[in-house]
């Protein structure tokens, strides 16, 4: 049987301080936890590969250290993982030199010494959370780092012979005005990264943030301003060599996310960690969000919950159901065929160059076009998408409204 590509998301929930818009599961008030929860992430990664099975369906082709904040730990965690994943994949036909393996870091949480270390561990892309170039908006959103700890990371990486670097950016914020990022955009062009990622600040309640605009410490953006942000940064970018593929996502040529492409085109991912969520054999599942309790129950979870999660199917929905006791894992969909065709539209209008008919047709047999005819119909006559040849893709109007795309293949 021919091996279907797998991604590995692995979550490190710790920071030193939490942003003040974040509301991902994420603590800093847990260190005392640390040891215990890398002890249980390394129980989860053998229980998914001590099935040889399970290898023999899947071929690992990225891995991805996300947070929390990854860099934040102790690297001997990092580096443990690392060697514990190429001990367990050593019979999956992958060379660890050649697949996309990524850490996020921030400034201020990483030095020389951890960044040689995760090279030599064959981790080779950095994800540095910069946000802002300007101090002020930076300590105004609870970042720990200024702009010059980012540089400093940022040179040492490029000393250390890190080549596929991105780097966040976030617009929309507070404050924030166009001369900001203008200069944000100036510095980091001149840096050249290879990647960029650029996101808007989504106010999530119960968040910090949230919490200082309802009090009105803080205003939220003008819609239009923000909108004139993003297509500002947009223009620059393009100018610039960067190739726009997705609605927040810029990259050199040749240097997209492997993983982030992976996960818009449907391929499967497990996700290892407290919340990590996966997807296999058509199912979307999470790990449980209380990191005591994942620790705890770890202990219970065997190869047999992985296979009753490969084996599942619309026929037996309560399988996994019955068993909440015994498992961190929380089913979130069973996908039907149905399911499955509306959520490949949703992803690929999220990329630049849209949904590939022949693809779509290759994958489900339907065409896309006569599936879909009404919300196509609608959604051009609103100028929110063209049919350009093989592509269906979002038009400059469909960017700035995508959410009015999207909610039709829901």
């Amino acid at each position: 049987m021919k091996s279907k590509e797998l991604g590995i998301y692995i979550h490190i929930p710790f920071c030193e301080k939490k942003c003040d818009y974040c509301d991902f599961v994420s603590f800093s008030n847990k260190q005392n936890l640390i040891d215990s929860y890398i002890k249980s992430i390394k129980k989860e990664i053998n229980n998914y590969f001590k099935d040889k099975t399970f290898l023999e369906k899947y071929i690992v082709t990225t891995i991805y250290f996300g947070g929390g904040t990854p860099s934040y730990l102790d690297s001997k965690y990092i580096v443990e993982i690392m060697e514990l994943l190429e001990n367990n994949l050593k019979d999956n036909k992958i060379n660890f030199e050649d697949i996309e393996i990524t850490i996020e870091v921030n400034p201020g949480t990483v030095d020389k010494k951890k960044l040689e270390e995760y090279k030599k561990s064959k981790i080779n892309r950095l994800s540095i959370g910069l946000q802002s170039t300007n101090n002020d908006i930076l300590k105004q959103i609870g970042r720990i780092h200024t702009y010059e700890q980012f540089l400093e990371t940022y040179y040492i990486a490029k000393e250390v012979n890190f080549e596929n670097i991105n780097v966040d950016l976030m617009i929309g914020l507070p404050n924030q005005s166009i001369e900001h990022i203008k200069n944000s955009l100036k510095e980091i062009i001149r840096l050249n990264p290879t990647h960029i990622s650029v996101y808007s600040l989504i106010i999530e309640e119960g968040t910090v943030i949230a919490q200082k605009i309802e009090n009105n410490q803080l205003h939220e953006m003008d819609e239009e301003l923000e909108r004139n942000m993003y297509w500002y940064v947009k223009n620059t970018l393009e100018l610039n060599g960067y190739i726009h593929y997705e609605i927040s996502n810029f990259a050199k040529k040749g240097k997209e996310s492997k993983h982030n492409r992976n996960c818009w085109k449907q391929k499967e991912y497990i996700g290892i960690g407290v919340n990590a969520h996966s997807y296999l054999n058509f199912v979307r599942y999470a790990n449980i969000s209380d990191i005591e309790q994942y620790i705890i129950c770890m202990d219970r979870v065997n190869e047999k919950c992985i296979n009753d999660i490969l084996e599942l199917s619309n026929n037996n929905k309560n399988k996994l159901e019955e068993k909440k006791l015994e498992t961190i894992y929380e089913i979130g969909e069973i996908q039907t065929l149905e399911d499955r065709k509306k959520e490949y539209m949703l992803l690929g209008l999220r990329t630049i160059e849209g949904v590939c008919i022949s693809e779509f047709k290759e994958k489900y047999v339907d065409n896309p076009i006569f599936l879909y005819r009404k919300q196509f119909e609608k959604l051009v006559e609103e100028e929110l998408i063209i049919i350009d040849g093989d592509y269906i893709k979002l038009t400059n109007k469909g960017l700035d409204l995508a959410n009015l795309v999207w909610e039709e293949f829901i």
